[in-house]
């Protein structure tokens, strides 16, 4: 037990990041479907798409932003010196990470990642580009954003 408890210590943060990771995703999941069916209701499938996916990245966004802030990375002060800086490194990374996911994507499949799973094309290549940016949000948070 006293081993476990040593692991959990040591590996506390990149174990909280998932698991706020995982949270991130559903938020962002049931707020696009949340705004998609308000937004069906009075406009075209493709603006409503379109408008629900934006918000749906911008909850997620502010989601991860203060869980990571306050439970991954222990950032506990919201003084403007600090969050301010804090929040627009932390869009910045992620508007970065997302070119990285939509510019990748494409690449990896033309670099032939292109393997079909479960009927999804690209998905091999999905998966990859979704780890990169995982890491890659880890990386920036922790020597960008967050740093001690």
């Amino acid at each position: 037990m006293d081993k476990l408890k040593a692991l959990l210590k040591k590996y506390r943060e990149p174990i909280s990041y998932i698991f706020w990771g995982v949270l991130t995703t559903a938020i962002s999941f049931i707020t696009y479907s949340l705004f998609t069916l308000l937004f069906t209701a009075f406009l075209d499938t493709k603006a409503a798409v379109f408008i629900s996916n934006a918000l749906s990245w911008v909850s997620a966004v502010l989601f991860a932003f203060i869980t990571n802030k306050l439970w991954v990375f222990n950032s506990k002060s919201f003084e403007k010196a600090v969050v301010l800086p804090e929040f627009l490194k932390f869009l910045s990374s992620r508007i970065a990470t997302g070119v990285i996911e939509i510019a990748g994507l494409p690449l990896l499949i033309s670099l032939g990642l292109d393997a079909t799973i479960f009927g999804i094309e690209g998905l091999l290549a999905k998966i990859v580009i979704n780890i990169i940016v995982i890491v890659l949000n880890y990386v920036f948070s922790k020597l960008i954003i967050f740093k001690k």
